[in-house]
């Protein structure tokens, strides 16, 4: 019986310890590579449609973005509504895609990718 009750504590246990997980990681930034980049340009305005024929409308950046060694890269992703100018965003990259992006103060830049971000806006 006392067997039965831990057995069934440990599972409660890791049961609500990957429900907190679940909802505090955003697994699409798991295992990516973090580049920075700064938003300088109008997001090029797209509309598409749903399955269910509802349009709707994104925006679409390509920009240059660095990593934390200052190495470049050219990125292409979507927002659902255009991003604020000026802004730092860190971009989260699998593979050759971007799976994900949050916004960033420029302290929170790597040295090396705030150089190269403020030398390509001059």
């Amino acid at each position: 019986m006392k067997k039965g009750i831990i057995a069934l504590v440990v599972v409660v246990i890791v049961l609500v310890g990957f429900v907190v997980f679940i909802q505090n990681v955003n697994v699409n930034r798991l295992g990516a590579q973090q580049y920075y980049v700064q938003i300088t340009q109008d997001g090029k305005k797209m509309e598409d449609k749903s399955d269910s024929g509802q349009k709707y409308v994104y925006y679409e950046y390509t920009l240059k973005g660095f990593d934390s060694n200052g190495k470049e890269k050219d990125l292409t992703f979507t927002a659902g509504k255009e991003l604020r100018k000026n802004a730092y965003l860190r971009i989260y990259v699998k593979g050759n895609e971007v799976s994900s992006y949050q916004e960033v103060q420029a302290s929170e830049l790597p040295e090396q990718a705030k150089q190269k971000l403020e030398g390509a806006g001059k």
